[in-house]
Formats: structure tokens, sequence, C-alpha cells
């Protein structure tokens, strides 16, 4: 790392502390002897452009200083080039930050990015309708979901959590999980390997990529490492709540309970549509690493080698 830009959102959890935290990771980074500067973006529109100066004058490395939504927007600019993403994690979840090991006060990760090592990994691709009925395609690190997680990003929008609290607002987000009415949809996937597609229909999918969600969650689904060329997919067959209860607390507790309908599977590729009578009753949302992305009808697959991450050196 010779030269590296800092994209943060001042409008984004502007508190004086996130200041003095993001000049001290500079100053350890300008210590390291990487040319560093930090740049405010306004809009994605914005740090697109940003991002696109910042190659054009040699910057080998991108930093998204934020949750894990701000390193998605990121990492759709570096997909498929050889310019390195850095993460100092300012989130409230920092999943992807947990699954590297990376420390979660941004001056450690600062210091962490010096000793980091770049690592090439695959990236999810996710194409369906957005909310303007348009086709768009957009790539994902951490996880995409269908269903009900999505769901709740479409009815809690992300200005809710500071409108009512985070209180309110998780009492908010169980009230509607609880009112969903679980309609299904049908899933084609192709298993790591197979020849031949499976098909299903489901209340709930989940595509996953990472290892460690980090938290109380920490494996969410077993078998999901950005170190495969696959993703790790989470089918939900029933439509019982109390099954959703039993398979998160599985995850909480770190145990390995077989949870009947719902299945893990290694998979490259999963397109999603309606059932003919769900498409009379409404849309079925999708999201991608914690963003709403629009709704079905859906294609999930991966990109192998597609994104340079700067991460810790590997320990094992």
């Amino acid at each position: 790392m010779r030269k590296a830009a800092l994209l943060y959102n001042p409008d984004s959890g502007g508190s004086r502390r996130r200041q003095r935290e993001l000049q001290s990771s500079l100053e350890i980074l300008r210590g390291g002897g990487v040319e560093a500067e930090l740049f405010p973006t306004k809009s994605p529109g914005h740090a697109h452009e940003i991002v696109r100066l910042a190659r054009g004058s040699g910057c080998d490395t991108i930093f998204a200083c934020g949750g894990d939504g701000t390193i998605s927007n990121v990492a759709q600019m570096l997909a498929t080039t050889q310019t390195a993403l850095g993460i100092l994690p300012m989130g409230t979840a920092n999943a992807l930050a947990h699954d590297l090991g990376l420390p979660l006060r941004p001056p450690e990760a600062a210091r962490s990015a010096l000793r980091g090592t770049p690592r090439r990994v695959a990236l999810g691709r996710i194409s369906c309708r957005n909310r303007d009925g348009v086709s768009e395609t957009r790539y994902f690190i951490v996880a995409a979901g269908i269903g009900v997680d999505a769901h709740l990003f479409y009815k809690l929008h992300a200005g809710t959590k500071q409108k009512l609290g985070m209180g309110a607002y998780y009492a908010k987000a169980w009230h509607l999980w609880f009112s969903y009415p679980m309609p299904r949809f049908r899933v084609q996937y192709l298993e790591s390997g197979a020849d031949q597609t499976k098909q299903a229909d489901l209340t709930e999918l989940l595509a996953v990529r990472i290892r460690q969600f980090g938290g109380v969650v920490r494996e969410l689904a077993p078998g999901a490492s950005l170190e495969r060329e696959d993703m790790r997919l989470i089918l939900c067959r029933t439509s019982s709540r109390l099954a959703y209860l039993t398979y998160v607390t599985r995850s909480l507790l770190g145990q390995a309970w077989n949870v009947p309908g719902i299945d893990l599977a290694y998979s490259t590729k999963a397109t999603c549509d309606y059932t003919d009578t769900v498409a009379r009753q409404g849309n079925i949302y999708v999201e991608a690493d914690g963003e709403l992305i629009g709704s079905l009808p859906v294609e999930i697959s991966i990109v192998p080698d597609a994104l340079t991450l700067l991460a810790p050196p590997r320990t094992s």
C-alpha cells in the first residue's frame, strides 16, 4: 500500500469522536509511509466520482470508513479491478470486519492495514428489478436475502433507526416479522459440483459468503467462507416461525441442530421467481448486504477472483 483514499459519509454518525478516529487513522497511515487523504462523500454518485479520480491519481487502496452498507457501496466501484478495498469499521454490525478479524476501532484497524496483505476473493452478484421496475445488477460481499428479511428492510427504511431510536426500531421489526404472511416463491439452484439444478418452494432464501458475523449471531450459515468460490444457501421451506427461531437460536448457541424445513447447500447459482398464486399477492423483496435492492424475479451467482481485500494475514 503506497497511496490510499479514505471515503466516509459525514452525515452518518458525525460525532466528534468519529471525526477524531478518522483523523487518527489518517495520521497512522501517513506515519506508516502511506500517502493518504480523507474524502467526505455526499451521495453514492459523488463517492463513485471520488473513487474514479483517486484511482486515476494512482491510489492502490480505497478505504471504506463505515458499516457493511458503506463497504458494499465502495465494493461496487472496485469489483473486477486490481485496486484494493480497505476497511475502517464504523458501523453497527461490522459483519465483514468480524469475519476478516479486523480490530473494530478505526485507528487499530488502520495499524492492522499497514501489516495487511491483499487477498483476492469471489463476490456474489445479484440481478433483479429495482424499485422502479428496471433491471439492476449489484455485487455483494456478506449476504443476500429474499423473503422476510428483505421485507423488513422494505418496511424499515434507513432513517427509521434515527427517528425511533434502536429500542423502538427493534420492537417494530419484531412486530413486522410476526405479521409477515410468509408467501412462497420458487427457487432453482445449482449445487457446487453438480450438473443438474434442484427446485424448491421457499419462504426465505439467504445466500451467505462469510463465516463469522460477530456479535451474538456468530455462524449463521456454517460452512460459508470468503475462501470458497461459491455461496452457502439457507433454504427455508417451512412457514413455521418456531422453526425460524430455532435456527437462529442454533446460531446464537453455536450448535449444529437439524431444523426441520430449513436446509443448507453450497451453490454457484440460484434463480427465484413467484409462484402463480403469489404473483397476484404483491411483491417479494430482495436485499443485498443490508440494502433493499428490489423484488423478484432474481438471479444470484458467483463471480470468481472479483475483488482485492486488504485484510490481516491469515492465522492458519
